[in-house]
């Protein structure tokens, strides 16, 4: 393969067999190229034909000599040849020169800037054609005129033809490249008439909607998308046509993928814009991360309040004893007896309010789930009258996903009970698991009571709504919605032909194929503590070696090559911390890990999460195998 320097140098020499003179000048107006021909056609300079010569310099040369005829104002004549050129056009015309001969000069603008000019010596045309006048008098002046002008037109036309196809070569290459690049958008873009019918597609419409047509340019929208989409952009839609932006969302029922639509009014030919994007999974965690603010504003707000009102309840209870001890009558005695129960029910009212709006973390563990159905209805057999009956319908059977159990768990008991309330002594209650579309993983629990009323459906999640009267806290409901949006996913309540029926939905995340057990170095000071979490390492498949400090955890890791993971605890014998422990390993050392029973606000417990992982305790194996098995090594 030759090289660019014998390739420029062939390409010169190619350039300069031609008999036309040519010459490229740049955006900033310097020569680019020119072949031998400029040079000796218009008898120029060698430091004028030489790249980066300024076309300024070019045309004062030439008209200094006389190529322009007279020139009264040099300056200002070259002047106005630099602004005719800054503003170039393509162009054809001839023109006679000093020395006699008559040159055609065809010009074409680049892309890029700048242009390419042909300059063809038509001195002997010029010549026959005066010979033809003069010698033809069989024909008329008008038939030797119109030849003339005919001949001129066509090499004009010519002229244009060529910048014409040139032109179309690079507006089917743009096409190309700006449909190449609209086809990787991970999104749909498109343009929509005034008719509401599609004029441009690229094809990503049923990747963002699935379900929906690919092939839908010439479709109306309403035949391109399902009802559901179509009746939520159709307002927007209609507004775009009046000349209104506008950005979005909304879920798109079929697949459930929440679905961002921007929407562009088209000025120039009326229509509309459209960019369509799935952003179910940046729904999903902005979702947790809202009621995860939600859940700190709340324990703010009541974490006072809970405190002061834990004083007042022990001091009625305190009070209500020393009553309950004094001879007062079987009346006092009753009434006694009642207000104790009740400051006991406030208190553990207030235990609830403390575990919804304090600090509970999110911890998605790898979760076989048939068998975590298989306990969950064990659980709740335990708890129906003999009237009730329970189904548990398992259509995602075989898979393991990433879920928090005990969350999970805490919430469909939560579910279980409320329709066993509505149930009475007799009754059906069933719970279907199944995957939708491949972003859900849905629980549904139904049962044959009388279902949600209306206002019952408007409020149910509220915190302390209850249709148990004073039986009820009204906090059950209300944490399956905050542990469930926690977790970055839904509830929805309604109604079926039969009763009531509440789904919860939370992101599908398929855990992955179990890691290759390796050697763990364990660090932790306690005995006991040590030996639990060993077992736990053990039944994961691991290798487990042990130490107690720091310094043992270091001697441990340079003599020990085979370590793959060290799993730390924070505070540690010996006066080093976990932390101590990591910032003294080896610059290429295995992935750190660290756990603590310290709570999340403790300085230690802040300063851990800057360095590596942490896991709270207590924990079970498949937490701690979730955690061993996460890749957010900072």
């Amino acid at each position: 393969m030759p090289t660019r320097s014998q390739t420029d140098a062939m390409t010169m020499a190619g350039l300069n067999l031609i008999q036309q003179a040519l010459s490229i000048y740049d955006a900033d107006l310097q020569l680019a190229v020119c072949n031998q021909r400029f040079q000796e056609m218009f008898d120029l300079p060698d430091w004028l034909v030489t790249p980066g010569a300024s076309f300024a310099d070019t045309i004062g040369f030439l008209a200094k000599r006389g190529d322009y005829g007279e020139v009264d104002n040099l300056d200002e004549f070259v002047r106005i040849r630099v602004k005719q050129a800054r503003a170039f056009e393509p162009h054809y015309m001839e023109r006679r020169r000093a020395n006699g001969r008559t040159i055609s000069v065809e010009g074409t603008p680049l892309p890029e800037g700048g242009w390419v000019t042909v300059y063809t010596d038509i001195t002997r045309t010029k010549r026959q054609e005066l010979l033809l006048r003069t010698r033809s008098e069989e024909l008329s002046d008008q038939l030797l005129s119109y030849s003339e002008e005919l001949a001129a037109t066509n090499r004009e036309l010519s002229a244009t033809i060529t910048a014409l196809e040139e032109a179309k070569r690079q507006l089917t290459a743009s096409e190309a490249r700006t449909r190449l690049t609209t086809e990787m958008m991970p999104a749909h873009i498109a343009h929509v008439g005034p008719d509401g019918c599609y004029t441009y597609s690229n094809r990503r419409l049923s990747t963002v909607m699935p379900g929906s047509q690919s092939e839908i340019i010439g479709l109306h929208l309403s035949e391109a998308l399902a009802p559901q989409p179509y009746a939520a952009i159709r307002p927007y839609l209609e507004r775009a046509f009046h000349g209104e932006a506008s950005v979005f969302e909304f879920t798109h029922e079929p697949s459930s993928r929440r679905i961002r639509v921007a929407l562009t009014p088209d000025d120039t030919q009326g229509g509309t814009y459209v960019l369509s994007m799935d952003i179910t999974e940046e729904a999903q965690t902005r979702s947790a991360l809202q009621q995860t603010r939600r859940r700190e504003m709340a324990a703010q707000l009541t974490s006072g309040l809970a405190h002061d009102f834990s004083n007042l309840l022990t001091i009625i209870l305190g009070m209500q004893s020393k009553l309950q001890r004094m001879d007062l009558g079987p009346q006092a005695n009753e009434l006694i007896t009642a207000t104790l129960a009740a400051a006991r029910r406030g208190g553990g009212l207030l235990n609830r309010i403390a575990d919804m709006t304090g600090p509970r973390e999110h911890m998605p563990a790898p979760t076989d789930l048939s068998a975590f159905l298989g306990d969950l209805e064990t659980l709740a057999r335990s708890t129906l009258p003999d009237g009730v009956s329970f189904a548990v319908n398992n259509l995602a059977a075989g898979r393991a996903f990433l879920l928090d159990p005990g969350m999970l768990q805490d919430s469909l008991l939560n579910l279980i009970l409320n329709a066993r309330d509505a149930c009475g002594e007799t009754g059906r209650i069933a719970l279907t698991a199944a995957c939708v579309q491949d972003t859900w993983l849905e629980f549904v629990v139904t049962d044959t009571g009388p279902g949600f009323s209306e206002y019952a459906l408007a409020h149910a999640l509220d915190p302390f709504f209850t249709t148990k009267g004073g039986e009820g806290s009204g906090l059950g409901l209300s944490m399956v919605y905050d542990m469930t949006k926690l977790a970055g996913g839904r509830v929805q309540l309604s109604n079926t032909d039969t009763g009531g029926r509440v789904s919860l939905r939370l992101p599908l995340r398929p855990a992955d194929d179990a890691d290759t057990p390796g050697m763990i170095l364990l660090v932790e000071d306690s005995p006991d503590l040590r030996d639990a979490v060993r077992d736990m390492l053990r039944d994961l498949g691991h290798t487990v070696i042990e130490a107690a400090t720091a310094d043992e955890a270091l001697a441990l890791i340079t003599e020990v090559p085979q370590i793959s993971a060290l799993l730390s605890d924070i505070s540690l014998e010996g006066g080093k911390t976990g932390l101590d422990l990591i910032e003294a390993l080896p610059e290429d050392h295995c992935p750190a890990f660290l756990m603590t029973s310290l709570p999340p606000g403790a300085a230690l417990h802040k300063a851990a999460k800057t360095c590596a992982p942490v896991l709270r305790k207590p924990f079970t194996a498949a937490q701690l195998d979730a955690f061993l098995k996460s890749d957010s090594q900072p």
